[in-house]
């Protein structure tokens, strides 16, 4: 049965209109950010490996993953700014277009530039989840299609979606296995579905009717933001871009790579191990609406996400791979529940026409620190230990909750 934000006829004020969102612009969402988090979950995994098969050292793989999630924060920006009046759906399918070239790019582009330079262009995520500048957009959109005490259900489907084509894409991270034994032939057929997912994105964007837009109309340059909600969305930047250089530390490309060098377990068993973890992340969204319910928005982000943080910790010490993959299980099972209620958190404190602006900023302070991250974590890997870079993310990621709960446990949202 499906749930009910997703077949009722939604409606949102914006300039004094009532504008409907109809049931098929909404599924049209819903499939492509599916698809879209197979594509990301798929290169977050295979990204370092198919690098390592190019002959790219632990450093010069985090620069390009660190150059490709800048990419994805330039379009995020773009976006925050440009977005409602370049028109939504136009947008969508010019990012679409863009990862499509990227990923085909990476088929043929070997010297170090031009990699970056395909990369860049085509936002490729390294992360291995979908935070960039489509889901900014989308995020804009799916609060007015439910009401304040179902918000936070609402972005827990929205996310399990996406869970769910994470996990399908780091499943489909084993194709180079059982396509020539792992082979270069392998990972050129595997980033050409990825190309392929985000082709298909783009065909349905085709689909969406104009309800998706929006009708404010602002200076060109001036998103309509009040003072107030300027100050709540500056001080939710300045944490989150804690928590995304932490992240930066952690994606699923260099967390591959750690468990392919330090274990020597092949790409068949990282793939599985990232598609059971993406669907722990899958379950705990649920579980997140439910305990947010009962202990509020902002106690759930931060007393899931601190354990979370020292599982990681423990993942980086073991000796043995089973202990490691282990811990890892249980860090995936809490780490993702602060996402939906971080977003509704954060759409729930702004107005409904500062939406955009507020997801837009938020979304490119984490891939902004999530792209400085992977700079470091590579070079820390090579110079000083494989494990470094898990240590330190997990104790910055302690530091941001800590930071968190002092900051905002008092302000609200109105269901609370």
């Amino acid at each position: 049965m499906c749930p009910d934000w997703l077949v009722v006829d939604a409606r949102f004020e914006n300039a004094g209109r009532r504008i409907s969102i109809v049931v098929t612009d909404r599924r049209i969402l819903l499939i492509c950010a599916f698809l879209r988090a197979c594509a990301i979950g798929l290169m977050g995994v295979l990204l370092g490996l198919y690098l390592a098969q190019r002959h790219f050292n632990a450093g010069q793989i985090g620069v390009i993953i660190g150059v490709g999630l800048s990419g994805a924060a330039l379009s995020s920006l773009m976006v925050s700014f440009l977005g409602d009046r370049l028109g939504r759906r136009r947008s969508l399918l010019a990012l679409a277009l863009l990862a499509t070239a990227g990923g085909l790019a990476l088929l043929w582009t070997t010297h170090l530039l031009a990699v970056c330079l395909a990369v860049f262009l085509g936002m490729v995520n390294g992360a291995g989840r979908d935070r960039g500048s489509a889901l900014v957009i989308e995020q804009a959109v799916l609060p007015q299609t439910a009401s304040a005490a179902g918000r936070t259900k609402a972005f827990a489907w929205y996310n399990v979606l996406q869970d769910a084509g994470h996990a399908l894409g780091a499943l489909a991270a084993g194709l180079p296995a059982f396509i020539g034994n792992g082979d270069l032939l392998g990972y050129q057929i595997a980033i050409a579905v990825y190309a392929a997912l985000y082709a298909c994105t783009g065909l349905l964007y085709l689909g969406l009717s104009a309800a998706v837009e929006t009708t404010t109309k602002a200076p060109r340059w001036i998103p309509p933001v009040s003072a107030q909600s300027r100050r709540i969305i500056a001080r939710v930047a300045g944490l989150f871009a804690i928590d995304s250089i932490a992240g930066g530390f952690l994606g699923t490309a260099l967390l591959s790579y750690f468990f392919f060098v330090r274990f020597g377990v092949s790409e068949s068993t990282i793939a599985l191990l990232f598609f059971t973890a993406r669907i722990a992340n899958g379950v705990s969204h649920l579980g997140a609406a439910w305990l947010a319910a009962r202990i509020g928005l902002v106690n759930t982000m931060v007393f899931t996400h601190i354990p979370s943080s020292i599982a990681l910790i423990a993942v980086a010490l073991v000796p043995q791979f089973w202990m490691a993959a282990i811990l890892f299980m249980l860090r995936e099972l809490l780490v993702e529940m602060d996402v939906p209620t971080r977003q509704s958190y954060v759409m729930a404190v702004v107005q409904p026409e500062e939406r955009t602006f507020a997801s837009g900023v938020t979304s490119l302070v984490r891939l902004g620190g999530w792209a400085i991250g992977p700079f470091a974590a590579g070079a820390l890997m090579q110079g000083v230990a494989l494990a470094t870079p898990l240590i330190v993310g997990a104790a910055l990621k302690i530091g941001y909750d800590a930071l968190l709960y002092l900051s905002f446990r008092g302000l609200k949202p109105p269901e609370e």
